[in-house]
Order: C-alpha cells, then sequence, then structure tokens
C-alpha cells in the first residue's frame, strides 16, 4: 500500500469537463450555423453591399456634377451680382456696411493672438468694423493675456471688445448667442466668425462682403479652410484629405446646385437678419453651425460657396484631440437629423428637390450611411464572413466599389495620391467611432450633448505668421497617454480572422485584415500624430 502513488482524479476529470463543453459547443454552433447563423450573416452583407451602392451612386453624382461645373458653369462673381465697394470722396466710408467679427475663444493660449491679430489687419473701415472677442476661458491666465491684447489693439485704434459671460451655457453657441445681444451689435449689418485658430488674409471681407450686399437672397458666405500644419504628421495628411474632398467637391457641389450646404462654423459671413429669422442660436445639439444652416435654407435663404476665399487655420495634430472632435462631427449631424427630418418634410417654402437633396444626401448618406457602411461591412461584417464560408461576398462589393470610392474621394488632395491605402486603413479606424457617434445622436443616448473644445497648439505658424519647421513623424518613443481598448480588441479580432483566412481561405483577405490590424493596434497604443 505505501508503495502506491496517490492519484489525482481533478485533472482528469476536468479535461473530461473540458471535453463535453467543446463538444457540446461545437455541436451548438453546428446546429444554430445553417438555420440562424448564415442566413443573418447573408442578410447584412446584402444591407451592406445596398448601402455601399448607395454611396457609390452619391459619390458618382457628386463627381458628374463637379466636373460639369468645373466645365460650364459660370464663376460666382458672374452667378450672382458683385461690384466691389470702394471709398468714397463724398461719403467716406458710410458705403461700406458695419460688419461684426467674432471670435469664440476657450482656453486658447497657444493661438489667441493668431485669429485677434489677423481679424485686426482686415482692410475694412475702422469705423465700420467691430471685432468681439468671445472668452469663455476658464483659465484665469489665458483670460488675462487674451484681454491685454485686445487692449493691445485697441490701443491702436481698432474697435475690438472683449466679452466674458458667467457661465458657459451653450457653448459656442451660447457665447455667439450672448455677443450679438450687446447694444452696439443693432448696428451691425454682417457677422463674421473665425475660431480661435483661423487667420483671415487682409481682404477677406473685401472679397465676400459684396455678395451679400448686392444679393438680398444670400444669408451665407462660405470660405474654404487652408491648413498651415497639413504637412506635420501622418494623422494630419489623412485629415487633410477628407477635408479637402469636402471642401472641393461637397460643399461646391451644394453651392452650385441647390444653393444648400453646411455652415462650417468659422470662415463664414452671415446676414444677422437671415439669422434672427432663423431663430438665432440653438444650443441644443453639439453641432450648431449646421442646425442654424438647416432652420435658415427651410426659410428660403441661399448660400454660396466660394472655393477661391481661403482663410488659414490648423488641423488637430494629436489623436485624442482628433477623436473628440470626430465624435462631435458624427454624434451633432445624426442627432440633428432625428430632430428636424420631420420640419424638413413638412416645410413649404423650398423645393422637392432641395428637400431630397437635404434628407437624403446631405444627411442620410453622408452623415449617417458613409460611417455605418465602412464600418459594418469592412471591419465586421466581411471578416465574420471569412469565418463563415457558406456566406458569399461579392468581389465587385468587397474590392471593386470601394476602389472606385476611393479613387473618387483622392480628387480633394491630389498630392497625397500615394497615401491613399494608408488613407483607406485609417478611415475604416475611425469608422468605429464615427458610427458609435452617430448612433449615440440618432437615438440620443449617452455621449449626445458631450462637448470637448479641439486643443489647438500653434503648431502650423508663430505669431508673427512664419511658418515653423513641421514634424513629419510621430512621437515614437513617448508613451500615449492612454490604452484605446475598443482599438485593441477589434485589432484582435481582425487578427484572428486573418489568421483564419491564412490558414482555410481562397480569396487572400487576409493580406487586407493584416494590415488593417496593424491600423486599429497602433490607433489602440495611441501611436499616431506628434
Amino acid at each position: 500500500m505505501d508503495g502506491v502513488s496517490p492519484k489525482f482524479v481533478l485533472p482528469e476529470t476536468f479535461d473530461g469537463v473540458k471535453m463535453e463543453i467543446t463538444g457540446q459547443l461545437g455541436m451548438l454552433w453546428k446546429l444554430v450555423k445553417a438555420p440562424v447563423i448564415v442566413p443573418l450573416l447573408q442578410l447584412a452583407v446584402y444591407i451592406c453591399l445596398l448601402m455601399s451602392l448607395m454611396l457609390l451612386c452619391e459619390r458618382v453624382y457628386m463627381g458628374i456634377v463637379i466636373v460639369l461645373v468645373k466645365l460650364f458653369w459660370k464663376k460666382p462673381d458672374k452667378r450672382y451680382k458683385f461690384e466691389p465697394i470702394h471709398d468714397d470722396e463724398e461719403l467716406g466710408s458710410s458705403n461700406f456696411p458695419v460688419v461684426l467679427v467674432q471670435i469664440p475663444m476657450f482656453n486658447e493660449r497657444e493661438v489667441y493672438k493668431l485669429s485677434i491679430g489677423a481679424a485686426s489687419g482686415l482692410l475694412w473701415p475702422s469705423d465700420r468694423l467691430v471685432i468681439q472677442v468671445l472668452d469663455d476661458s476658464t483659465d484665469p491666465t489665458v483670460k488675462q493675456m487674451v484681454e491685454m491684447e485686445c487692449q493691445r489693439w485697441a490701443s491702436k485704434g481698432i474697435n475690438i471688445t472683449y466679452q466674458i459671460r458667467e457661465n458657459r451655457v451653450g457653448y459656442k453657441a451660447g457665447a455667439l448667442k450672448e455677443g450679438l445681444k450687446r447694444s452696439y451689435v443693432k448696428h451691425c449689418e454682417y457677422v463674421v466668425i473665425f475660431d480661435a485658430d483661423f487667420q483671415p488674409e487682409p481682404d477677406f471681407l473685401r472679397r465676400s462682403i459684396p455678395f451679400l450686399v448686392h444679393n438680398p437672397n444670400i444669408a451665407l458666405v462660405q470660405a474654404r479652410w487652408r491648413f498651415v500644419n497639413s504637412n506635420e504628421c501622418l494623422l494630419t495628411r489623412m485629415q487633410e484629405m477628407s477635408l479637402d474632398y469636402h471642401f472641393t467637391v461637397e460643399q461646391e457641389v451644394g453651392s452650385s446646385t441647390y444653393a444648400f450646404f453646411g455652415f462650417n462654423g468659422t470662415a463664414g459671413i452671415w446676414r444677422i437678419a437671415a439669422i434672427n429669422e432663423a431663430g438665432g442660436w440653438k444650443d441644443r445639439t453639439t453641432v450648431e453651425d449646421m442646425d442654424l444652416a438647416v432652420r435658415a435654407s427651410l426659410r428660403g435663404w441661399k448660400f454660396l460657396y466660394l472655393g477661391d476665399l481661403q482663410v488659414k487655420s490648423e488641423l488637430p495634430s494629436t489623436f485624442r484631440a482628433f477623436r473628440f472632435q470626430q465624435h462631435r462631427w458624427s454624434c451633432g449631424p445624426a442627432n440633428l437629423f432625428r430632430k428636424m427630418a420631420m420640419d424638413i418634410i413638412r416645410n413649404k417654402k423650398v423645393r422637392f428637390w432641395k428637400k431630397v437633396y437635404v434628407i437624403y444626401s446631405f444627411f442620410f448618406v453622408r452623415k449617417l450611411i458613409a460611417h455605418w457602411v465602412t464600418f459594418c461591412f469592412y471591419c465586421f461584417v466581411l471578416p465574420l464572413a471569412i469565418l463563415v464560408p457558406e456566406v458569399k461576398v461579392p468581389i465587385w462589393g468587397s474590392v471593386y466599389i470601394p476602389s472606385i470610392i476611393t479613387i473618387l474621394n483622392s480628387v480633394g488632395t491630389p498630392r497625397s495620391i500615394h497615401l491613399l491605402f494608408y488613407w483607406i486603413l485609417f478611415e475604416n479606424v475611425m469608422s468605429l467611432h464615427r458610427t458609435k457617434a452617430s448612433l449615440i445622436g440618432l437615438f440620443e443616448s449617452g455621449r449626445v450633448n458631450e462637448w470637448v473644445v479641439t486643443a489647438k497648439l500653434g503648431s502650423g505658424q508663430s505669431a508673427n505668421g512664419n511658418t515653423k519647421g513641421l514634424k513629419r513623424f510621430p512621437r515614437i518613443f513617448k508613451l500615449p497617454d492612454r490604452l484605446n481598448t475598443l482599438e485593441l480588441g477589434f485589432a484582435a479580432f481582425l487578427f484572428v480572422c486573418g489568421c483564419y483566412d491564412y490558414v482555410h481561405g481562397k480569396k487572400n483577405y487576409f493580406i487586407y485584415l493584416f494590415l488593417q490590424t496593424v491600423s486599429f493596434f497602433i490607433s489602440g497604443i495611441g501611436w499616431i500624430g506628434t
């Protein structure tokens, strides 16, 4: 008895239980796979293919229109009445309308001098220009610096006022609304809005205001953004590609065909009467600019986009700041669509086809479908279909359509065409956050009203306007501020799917899956941006 070694039955029992559970899971998978998993996944593929076709048709339509605009449409100064405003010896400066310039700020330590200095340098009679710095800063030191900068320009004869509020109710919309209530604003006919990092050229007003003066049906003139730090890093290059398409194609098409587009929130001139008629600034969503634009459009006002009128600005150069910005830009439009869809449908002041354009093209396809199909199809449904070979995904949907869409998107930034492949992978990563944000906005839950001001670093230009040395590569050896678990989770999911396709697949999707895994992983560890 003493020579018999004791036997441990627990491991054997554990192994038996483990084998039994594995067998049961395998049997359960076989039972539900054919009648449930395959049909549901195949349906998801069909829905994604339909959304892809909708997005493709939208891109092709805008591509055709923009070609026609460039070849045959008249320039804005030919389509609308335009006469430069000149000084008059008899009238003096009285033939110039009084213009209000609003500069909303929030703890803009790095860039406040840029916008204030650029606004103070606008070529417009000093007695017909009012500059209003709306400072919602919570940092006492920053507030003091901004106020001193305003006093410095005031001492030079510039009509500039420094305004603060007791609280930040309504955020930017609240600040702009409060600024319009000042007694001296009643003499102003137009208001120009510049965010703290925007720097207009001196002739900005002389090139834009005449359109409003001579065309009483125009409510808004929107200028194009030009990015001073686009070469700073790969993150800013990717942003430039997306935004250049927006300004080169989307804004131009909307302005040329329906005289409607979304106000970009800055670098635009509004007719104050149109703002008042539309109901003023509202803070019910995080896209107060788009909200005002839609309401003014439903009142019958027209908008004009001037692609040749460019204003210098700064792109977010940190991934954290960019993510917050994209959440606001994706959540806000979806929430606004929820609030205004029926108002647009019931409106009787605009044409039927303009309603179709606003609801279907502007909101549904661009603000919702574009995010959903990018994430759902290329980051979720397609990888899952690899694990279930019975689900068929046509190559025209998985390869040809996205290739055409990508080529059409490249027209905005020809100089970055060699970065198209990186841009695709990056957009797929960001589609995760945009889809999540759009669903939050559509169902009005969670972070629907979250407003985080995009941090500006003043990285593109110095205070005297000289371009700084630009950093082209991310900081490799600096630890990230935090890990992004959502991106890391999808990186693991795509890696598993890629490994399965490498072993069992026949269409070589693993090449894309592994590259997309790397993109999610890089974003997950925060290794992107400056």
